[in-house]
């Protein structure tokens, strides 16, 4: 155990470099860590000055902390049921001198609709678990079982609680599997989320979407604009020009 700007880093923990205006991450090898969907949705999200921002399913923080860098947002909320990635997370804060501008939760996002006033928040961001209950191989944690696999939380519960937290024009950001493209519309429409914009994200040019970065507007009007595609390596290990632009390495 160490101390590291007046928070407690444990031993199985390591701080990393987000490689952005200089914050840093707290995590835990041995449970969950970020992955590249969370840098490329925390970048595909949009939040003008002061706005309200939940993150749903917030794991590290990783998210709400990569907001505060790069958007004026008033005030960024991260929610997780887990409470030991509650509890990383909130260091991770503190570590990055946060503690005004980003709040972390421990909420089940099933129970967001009751304790958020409806209408009160205007942008909600969520990286989901992507797979059906067993479908996929489950992690070797509880934690990771949790983060992949819809166990605790569905995507119909991803959409109600979002449409329910959203002002009237608010925005939904979510990153999702391609797979599930079609369910995710229906869902959305469903809970006037309106799709606009959409970005499939490929790991090579030469092959199949991996990723899907979705922007949805509350009560917004039928039209989404498909974007160009996100191409992540030139080959393997370099990544391209537009994915170094997202991790602010342009």
């Amino acid at each position: 155990m160490r101390e590291v700007n007046g928070v407690i880093i444990h031993d199985n923990e390591r701080i990393d470099d987000l490689q952005y205006k200089g914050l840093m991450l707290i995590q835990d090898p041995e449970s969950f860590c970020f992955g590249i969907d969370a840098v490329l949705l925390a970048n595909y999200a949009k939040a003008f000055a002061g706005d309200t921002v939940v993150d749903m399913g917030t794991g590290t923080g990783v998210i709400p902390i990569l907001m505060s860098g790069k958007t004026e947002a008033g005030k960024l909320i991260g929610i997780d049921i887990q409470e030991k990635s509650v509890e990383m997370a909130g260091r991770s804060v503190a570590l990055n001198g946060l503690q005004e501008r980003v709040e972390i939760r421990k909420e089940d996002i099933c129970s967001l609709p009751d304790s958020f006033p409806k209408g009160s928040v205007d942008v909600v961001t969520c990286n989901p678990p992507y797979m059906i209950e067993d479908h996929g191989l489950k992690g070797d944690t509880d934690a990771r079982t949790i983060a992949r696999h819809e166990v605790l939380c569905k995507l119909d519960d991803v959409a109600k609680a979002a449409s329910s937290m959203l002002k009237t024009g608010g925005y939904f950001y979510m990153i999702h599997r391609p797979f599930r493209l079609a369910e995710i519309m229906v869902k959305l429409v469903a809970y006037h989320l309106e799709p606009k914009r959409m970005r499939l994200v490929y790991p090579y040019v030469d092959k199949e979407p991996t990723m899907v970065l979705i922007e949805a507007r509350r009560d917004g009007k039928s039209r989404v604009t498909v974007e160009k595609p996100l191409i992540v390596y030139e080959r393997p290990g370099v990544y391209t020009q537009d994915l170094l632009e997202y991790y602010g390495q342009n």
